[in-house]
């Protein structure tokens, strides 16, 4: 990892392979690795929303070697920005990548969405209004009305209703149904205060999902879920995370979290 010099920030070291100039007043972070034609279909599908034209597209590749990030035809996918992660860690790693970037370009809204294409992005409109209402915090979920879950393996979806989404709710003091879930939509100002301090080396690999989802609340920023879409596909489901281990580690982080461990500390 290594600190930014303007800002103070441990950054992971990335590469920007190509960048558009800022069009619109946020951008949407798409964290992806080896997800195929999975990603095309995706950026495909934004195109077709109507929020196409209004959040500037920024995919943050975490290493992929299957061909899927060709930079030309990224860019006629609407793709206005393609960072590599060089430095090393996961999933937050690779968002904070994103977010470095976009916090030094001026966006003031940014959201995510996992490359997986298992997400309907048709809900991005709505997050963006919510947002210029004053939310610094959106989050979709497939549990609340209007949601919809489909394929969903019944471990994940009872780990995340009885165990996930109840500790972070009683630990942030804000009701959340959907903790897992990567397709959200934050203010700039919550991803750049220095009590939140999400520039920290302890953020490498699922740990900025959890932490973020409890400490918002905490702060008293503003927080709201709205009705999102996230479908599986029958038979295999794609995820990075193995099904013992992975979800061992995953406990692991949301009991870290619930504790505080991963809260800003005093110098």
């Amino acid at each position: 990892m290594s600190e930014t010099k303007s800002y103070d920030w441990q950054v992971p070291e990335y590469r920007v392979i190509f960048e558009g100039e800022r069009k619109c007043g946020s951008c949407l972070i798409i964290p992806v690795i080896n997800e195929g034609e999975r990603i095309l279909s995706l950026l495909s599908r934004i195109q077709k929303t109507d929020a196409a034209g209004k959040t500037d597209v920024i995919i943050v590749d975490g290493g992929s070697t299957d061909g899927s990030l060709e930079p030309e035809r990224l860019k006629t996918l609407g793709v206005n920005t393609l960072i590599l992660k060089t430095g090393p860690g996961k999933l937050s790693a690779q968002l904070l990548c994103g977010y470095a970037q976009a916090l030094e370009k001026g966006y003031q809204g940014i959201l995510t969405i996992d490359g997986n294409d298992k997400d309907d992005p048709a809900p991005i409109s709505e997050m963006l209004s919510k947002l210029a209402e004053g939310y610094d915090f959106v989050q979709a979920s497939r549990f609340i009305r209007g949601g919809v879950g489909e394929n969903t393996p019944a471990s994940r979806s009872l780990a995340i209703r009885l165990i996930h989404a109840p500790l972070l709710s009683l630990a942030s003091g804000f009701h959340w149904t959907d903790t897992t879930q990567g397709f959200r939509a934050y203010s700039s100002r919550l991803l750049s205060d220095s009590r939140v301090a999400i520039f920290r080396d302890c953020f490498k690999e699922y740990e900025l999902l959890a932490y973020l989802s409890y400490i918002a609340p905490k702060l008293g920023f503003r927080c709201v879920e709205v009705p999102g879409m996230r479908r599986y596909p029958k038979g295999q489901v794609p995820t990075k995370i193995s099904s013992f281990r992975g979800n061992l580690n995953l406990m692991k982080v949301l009991l870290k979290t619930c504790f505080g461990c991963y809260n800003r500390r005093e110098r």
